[in-house]
């Protein structure tokens, strides 16, 4: 068991088991499984770019990514149902865990003038999307064997159901939420 899911277990649960007046260990919001996915746009070599990639993905998570294809055809972006566009990887329990300590103890931080996650990207339902811009700032992607800098989508799906439990939760864990913004008024 790794340091982030003993400190939910021994220090998290307790906290929103009192801040929320919950009485059912069951009803305490958790992390469920982290969600990293990632795009191909251009169409000229998009096999190795996937390729590539994923092998990136599997370096930074410990899992084998799942290549994602498109659901219909688009002719201005010369894209058919079926062609293959992207990389997806799906954590959960012990991985979802290390993935995270790794992701708010070691690769936040080395974003240059990094000032924080930002509080409002949640969707309503207590589940946090975060967008990097680039893959190098994770220190197991190799930087010699990248063919060009790539974004990816890291979305944390929890059981909160509603925004306010799921911001708590994350601050809980660790997650740096950039600092609010006094109010002069």
């Amino acid at each position: 068991m790794n340091t982030i899911q003993k400190k939910y277990n021994e220090e998290v649960r307790e906290v929103l088991k009192k801040e929320l007046k919950l009485t059912n260990d069951l009803a305490v919001p958790k992390l469920v499984k982290i969600i990293l996915n990632t795009s191909i746009s251009q169409e000229q070599g998009r096999q190795e770019a996937l390729q590539n990639m994923a092998d990136q993905m599997a370096a930074v998570t410990g899992q084998r990514p799942v290549i994602t294809q498109a659901k219909k055809s688009i002719a201005a972006f010369k894209l058919r149902a079926g062609d293959p566009i992207g990389v997806m990887v799906t954590l959960r329990s012990g991985k979802m865990y290390d993935f995270y300590e790794r992701l708010v103890s070691l690769t936040l931080p080395r974003v240059k003038d990094f000032q924080g996650t930002k509080r409002n990207a949640f969707d309503g339902r207590g589940n946090y999307s975060l967008g990097l811009t680039e893959q190098l700032i994770f220190p197991e992607v190799n930087y010699d064997k990248i063919d060009k800098v790539r974004g990816l989508q890291v979305t944390f799906v929890t059981t909160a159901g509603e925004d306010k439990k799921a911001l708590r939760l994350l601050e809980l864990l660790g997650m740096p939420f950039e600092k609010e913004q006094e109010q002069n008024g």
